[in-house]
């Protein structure tokens, strides 16, 4: 059976709003502060990355004709999964599969593609959601 490696990375937004996280919780650790909103958040995100390393499929899927344009452009996503997190937060991310190096035949490399951490306000608009 092949060994399956899996990369994560953190791209764009994803990328920006989980280093303004780890700065905030920094902070928050030089002030003594041991417990907030930011650490659980925090929190949730690695260990679901942790989660997503052993299972690369972990999250839902999110069906194809419901994929919003915002990624279809900006990240030219064929496939987009999501995870919940902490605070209603969400983490969004899209699965890429690089050409195989042909010396190593046995081994498959996942791409993991984390694209957004968002709340679920800008979640919903950017998936068209409405309040009722």
């Amino acid at each position: 059976m092949a060994e399956k490696r899996v990369s994560v990375k953190l791209v764009g937004d994803a990328k920006e709003e989980y280093l303004k996280l780890h700065e905030a919780v920094r902070h928050e650790h030089a002030k003594g502060i041991t417990s907030s909103f930011h650490q659980t958040l925090l929190k949730s995100i690695d260990s679901k990355i942790a989660l997503l390393k052993a299972n690369y499929d972990y999250g839902t899927q999110i069906p194809r004709n419901l994929i919003p344009r915002k990624y279809q452009f900006e990240y030219e996503v064929t496939n987009l999964w999501k995870i919940d997190l902490a605070g209603y937060w969400r983490l969004i991310y899209t699965l890429k599969q690089p050409q195989r190096d042909q010396t190593e035949v046995e081994i498959i490399t996942i791409w993991l593609d984390v694209l957004d951490l968002i709340d679920h306000k800008r979640y919903d608009k950017i998936f068209g959601y409405k309040k009722k």
